[in-house]
Parts: structure tokens; sequence; C-alpha cells
């Protein structure tokens, strides 16, 4: 019980530390916009060295929206204007409000995701002890529900990102692909489902040693 258990740990260690370095990176996809390099996540945007909040990339050029370009004068602005201009267009055909829905459901499934990694990680260390408060709610069974739970969630994130990009920005940007923020998220789904399938085994031996154990 307590091997599987350990090894569920780890996983959700590992499969929580990726889903929040993924949420907060900028290289869930990189394409080229006009001969330069360009890359985004799930709050900024950047093209070449100068970073933008996604709110920049919505209707307005970036820097004049309400998340101003980070500490970047008219003039650095100006500089680049061809490539603002190119991708303002672009994002001006893809719909205001699609782009918006869909940031904002990732980034909500997302961080549901991660907290529910948090919540299975602490009734996983609480499984360890053998103190009677809750003792009606098999701690064991708990993390794996909240670990299946955060699977799903980074599972619903990765698709709407997956579909959206494909559909829409893949067809903007002839040469584009996925990069390792969004790898990383994949490789989350899998510590999360492993973690899940570790503490569920875990409860599946408490249960049947329970029931062996003569009253």
């Amino acid at each position: 019980m307590y091997s599987f258990m350990g090894g569920g740990l780890f996983c959700a260690w590992v499969g929580t530390i990726l889903l929040v370095v993924a949420t907060a990176t900028d290289h869930w996809m990189q394409y080229r916009l006009s001969g330069s390099f360009a890359h985004q996540g799930l709050w900024r945007y950047c093209l070449g060295s100068k970073c933008y909040l996604q709110t920049d990339s919505i209707g307005e050029p970036p820097g004049q929206g309400p998340g101003r370009a980070w500490g970047k004068s008219r003039a650095d602005l100006g500089a680049q204007g061809h490539l603002y201009s190119r991708w303002r267009t672009l994002r001006l055909k893809e719909g205001k409000g699609a782009t918006q829905a869909y940031w904002n459901a990732t980034r909500a499934f997302m961080i549901l995701s991660a907290l529910c990694a948090t919540s299975g990680i602490i009734m996983g260390i609480m499984a360890f002890t053998h103190q009677p408060t809750f003792s009606r709610i098999s701690r064991p069974f708990s993390a794996g529900i909240m670990f299946f739970a955060s699977t799903l969630f980074v599972l619903l994130a990765l698709a709407v990102y997956t579909g959206v990009t494909i559909s829409f920005l893949g067809r903007r940007f002839g040469d584009w692909r996925f990069s390792w923020s969004y790898i990383l998220g994949w490789v989350a789904v899998l510590m999360t489902f492993f973690a899940g399938i570790f503490y569920i085994c875990a409860y599946r031996v408490h249960e049947c040693r329970r029931l062996s154990t003569p009253r």
C-alpha cells in the first residue's frame, strides 16, 4: 500500500511542477512572422526579444492597450512596426471574441488542473497518517480522484488549445509548431494520471486488507 502511495506521490509532485511551469511559460507555440522568430504562451506573446501581454494582441497594436508592453517606449515599438501591423491583421481575422474565450478557457482549465493536483498531494500526504479525522473518507481514494480530475482538466486545456491553434493560428502562419511548454502539458497528463492509478491501487490494497482482517 505505502509503495503505491509513494510512487503516486512522486508522480504527483512531478506532474504539479510541470503544470505550473507549462502554465507560466511562453513557449506553447512558436512561428515566424515576417521573417522574425516569435513564440507565445497563455499569458504573453514574444516578438524577437520583446514580450507583451495577450490582451495587447486582441484588437489593438501591442503597447497601446490596457496591458501595455513591458517597459518599452513608443520609439522601440516603432522599430518593429511592420511586425506589429502584420500581427494585428492576423488577430483581427481570427475574431476578438473567439480568441479571448479560447485563451480564458485554456488558462482556467490549466489553473484548475494545478489546484486539483495540489489538493491531491495534500490528501496523499495525509493518507500516510492514521489520524481518526475524516475516518469515513478514504484518503488514498480521495487523492486518486483529485489526480484524475487534474488529468481531466489539463486534457480539456490541451484539447481547446490544440483545436483552436490548428483551426485558426495554424492557418495564419506557414512556418509554426508547438513548443516545449505545450509538450510539458502532455507529460503532466501522464504524471497526474499515473498518480491517480497508484493511489487507487493503494486504496484497493487497503480495502482488501481491511475486509480480510477478522473482527
